[in-house]
């Protein structure tokens, strides 16, 4: 059997996989098992945000595991206390609830609000949005395609349109516990809300005696050029969770909240097996310990400008191109024709991995190591896949 025969016979098709095999990754690049070199400007979802086997985090993982594996939370461990403080510190939260994921954050968050409101109950999301595939997260998204054949879905979240501080008031009612959005909708196409949107959804939040959650899976951990995103709005949320890139390409997710909030959980309220395993743990270490040294929030900022500046000069006059957006080093091109799909796959023939936000948005979250020279070299292939057939 070929790669696909045998992934078709042994695996759940839950994905619809690209017709690539990855074999090895350095840096901002991939090979596939007959040794074409790919640039990743997709970099596993936002996840491998310092590239590929980053000697720091291989080096941190690698003597860890050779340490200690796992312990489960029932002990302590250095990794886990070190990488809490961290988080702590730079986030000016609380606490630290350690997940493996995303979705396990997010889960984590939508408990934490309901227990701490117990007479609550109602969560308040966007449209658009997306928050994770467990059947809650699911819920919480603001899109019926994943909800679709899990009916009856959780009881409580409300939906209501992204950037739309009226309608996000119209919604409040004596039983919303919680606001969950995310700073910039990611796979909703990459959707900039307003200036000023954070800092009224936290006066909201505050008139009305409700908790705010900040899905930071996908923006958080530097990739807007911050190392939260909420930084530009100058508001501190109730609870934030984390993921993806968090553990330099480890699994490991994070949910932070202020001491107040955090109280509400209790002993055997929540729990995760392999949360705050040592190894992922030492990875998220290392991973922030790049991220200062090298100065690389400063360098998304000034790398996300250099490619919105090409995009904009090469791509603005073309009438496949409805808009260009980004902030620091999460980028959308929005298209006037459902190709999007086709763009990705054009690109992936020339070498370069993106990725798609529905069918009518090109998105882009490259590694925040890449150079002007890899920018100019992605910027090359894309001209072509807007002209390939």
């Amino acid at each position: 059997m070929n790669t696909t025969e045998r992934e078709q016979r042994y695996v759940f098709q839950t994905y619809k996989r690209f017709p690539l095999k990855i074999a090895r990754g350095k840096g901002v690049f991939v090979e596939d098992e007959h040794g074409k070199q790919y640039l990743d400007f997709l970099t596993g979802i936002a996840v491998n945000a310092l590239g590929h086997c980053h000697p720091a985090i291989t080096d941190a993982a690698c003597a860890q595991l050779r340490q200690l594996s796992h312990t489960s939370n029932l002990y302590y461990t250095e990794p886990m206390l070190n990488l809490a403080q961290k988080l702590v510190e730079r986030s000016g939260m609380g606490k630290v609830f350690y997940a493996n994921s995303g979705a396990e954050a997010n889960e984590a968050a939508i408990k934490l609000a309901r227990k701490f409101h117990p007479e609550k109950w109602e969560i308040i999301c966007c449209q658009q949005s997306f928050h994770g595939r467990t059947l809650a997260t699911i819920t919480a998204t603001g899109q019926p395609k994943y909800q679709k054949g899990f009916e009856p879905l959780v009881p409580g979240f409300h939906h209501v349109e992204f950037n739309n501080i009226t309608a996000l008031e119209a919604a409040i009612s004596e039983q919303t516990a919680a606001i969950m959005i995310e700073p910039i909708q990611g796979e909703g196409g990459v959707i900039i809300p307003d200036k000023d949107y954070l800092k009224q959804v936290r006066q909201l939040c505050d008139r009305y005696n409700i908790l705010m959650i900040l899905d930071e899976i996908q923006t958080g951990c530097g990739r807007t050029g911050k190392f939260f995103c909420f930084e530009y709005s100058g508001i501190l949320p109730d609870i934030v969770t984390l993921a993806k890139a968090l553990g330099g390409g480890l699994p490991i997710g994070a949910c932070l909240a202020t001491d107040m909030v955090a109280s509400a959980f209790n002993y055997g309220d929540h729990a995760a097996t392999f949360g705050a395993n040592p190894v992922c743990c030492a990875a998220g270490l290392a991973f922030i310990d790049v991220l200062e040294k090298e100065n690389l929030l400063e360098k998304c900022r000034e790398s996300g400008q250099y490619i919105l500046q090409q995009f904009n000069a090469m791509l603005s006059d073309n009438p496949l191109v409805k808009e260009i957006r980004g902030l620091g080093l999460m980028i959308g091109i929005e298209l006037n024709a459902d190709i999007a799909p086709q763009i990705v796959m054009n690109c992936l023939k020339e070498g370069l991995l993106i990725g798609s936000a529905g069918e009518k948005v090109v998105r882009m979250l490259p590694p925040y190591i890449i150079t002007k020279n890899h920018i100019d070299h992605a910027c090359d292939i894309l001209l072509r896949a807007f002209k390939r057939d």
